[in-house]
């Protein structure tokens, strides 16, 4: 066995060039596999983060703009959302519909506190608005049923914004009243959002906005959550029948999808998922090509070592060398090769992957209406990279098997006759 290793040393060190390029080749497929890899699952897990902040079963609508005439009125139309859209969605998709609410947001406001002062947006909201969105209470409570029906002046802040109001005079925030824009508003809760960002919103009930800013009975948009849907076809069904309610609202046409946008996190999470699946397959699909240039590069290197020691396999047979240790040889070199030169790409690869959440694990967006993760923990489980390389190992068996058996066919008289 000694012998054995001191013949594919020597191989080895007589074409060292040749040998490194090959395993060069064979170093980066794997390397690049698992960083490939990695990085599919920094996107993939980010966006299985995202999801899990916010509730799949919800639909946001949005009003917009009309792109066709419709019943004597020319396109173009802005469509303002009202209160009977929401009275409209809880009480004709009862079904469907589990929970109804809306938004309504007052810009450029100036709370202050004691001679402590944050410029925000208000946000009006239903209490259901807790269970759509990633807003995580810190203290206190969220806004309640009892606070919209009696148009309660009470307020929800960001824990950031509470910190720049009370925090010098290290006063408890709940129960508090701040002066917003002159009006007194009951401080009942702070929260956190999903991406911690800047504190650029507070919460007050719906229905105190739209009364203290005279908003009539407009909203910005609508929120609710459903139940029974449980496919995209469902969903697809649904947002037909729910467009003619409000398409007999506003007198535009049913399937004009510019005047309403409905944003269904459902089927979105579906589209997503159908799309992550392409996206690993990919990754998977440009790996292994990858791999596969290095595994030829190693059964052809092996096959110029045949060539070339055609002579020396021809002396060894009529000295009374088997065949199968002729093979054994080729074979034993092919996997030496690949399998130091994949371990040490596996290693690189894990190191890349590794460099990559320190750098880049926790890469978020700021969409405007929420802050969203982009890369999220891009590592491969270890798992994963042995089971690559180990292939790796069984297919450089198989590179180096086919140029074996070909030495192996070697007739004694015509190898000795080989220079």
């Amino acid at each position: 066995m000694i012998d054995l290793w001191q013949e594919i040393y020597g191989t080895i060190k007589r074409n060292k060039l040749r040998t490194f390029l090959t395993g060069f080749a064979v170093a980066w497929g794997i390397f690049m596999l698992i960083v490939l890899l990695g990085a599919g699952n920094g996107l993939i897990h980010a966006f299985e983060q995202n999801t899990m902040q916010s509730a799949l079963n919800s639909i946001r609508v949005y009003p917009g703009v009309t792109t066709e005439p419709y019943d004597g009125l020319q396109e173009g139309r802005y469509i303002e959302l009202d209160n009977r859209d929401v009275e409209d969605t809880r009480e004709q998709f009862t079904e469907h519909v589990s929970s109804t609410g809306a938004t309504l947001q007052q810009s450029g406001v100036n709370i202050s506190y004691k001679g402590e002062y944050v410029s925000l947006s208000l946000l009006g909201v239903y209490p259901n608005y807790r269970e759509v969105e990633a807003v995580k209470t810190f203290s206190g409570r969220f806004i309640n049923q009892l606070d919209l029906n009696g148009r309660r002046k009470v307020i929800v802040l960001h824990r950031k914004s509470a910190d720049v109001l009370f925090g010098k005079t290290h006063t408890d925030p709940l129960g508090k009243f701040v002066n917003v824009g002159g009006v007194a508003y009951q401080v009942v809760g702070t929260y956190n959002d999903q991406g911690n960002q800047e504190p650029s919103t507070a919460y007050i009930p719906f229905s105190t906005l739209q009364t203290i800013y005279n908003k009539g009975n407009k909203l910005n948009s609508i929120i609710f959550t459903t139940r029974g849907l449980t496919s995209e076809e469902s969903n697809e069904a649904f947002e037909q029948d729910y467009r003619r309610v409000i398409a007999a609202n506003h007198r535009f046409a049913p399937e004009d999808e510019g005047a309403i946008w409905l944003w269904n996190r459902f089927t979105s999470y579906l589209q997503a998922q159908n799309a992550m699946g392409i996206l690993r397959i990919a990754i998977w699909v440009i790996g292994i090509f990858t791999l596969l240039s290095g595994i030829v590069g190693v059964s052809n290197i092996m096959l110029i070592t045949v060539r070339e020691r055609t002579h020396e396999f021809g002396i060894r047979k009529a000295l009374g060398a088997k065949p199968r240790s002729i093979l054994w040889l080729i074979i034993v070199e092919s996997v030496t090769i690949t399998t130091v030169f994949g371990y040490v790409g596996m290693v690189a690869g894990i190191g890349a992957t590794e460099w990559m959440n320190v750098a880049f694990g926790s890469q978020t967006v700021d969409a405007g209406l929420f802050e969203a993760q982009m890369f999220s923990d891009p590592t491969v489980d270890i798992g994963i990279a042995v089971q690559a390389t180990l292939t790796l190992i069984v297919a450089g068996t198989l590179a180096g098997l086919f140029p074996a058996r070909k030495a192996t066919k070697i007739r004694p008289i015509e190898a000795l006759r080989a220079e």
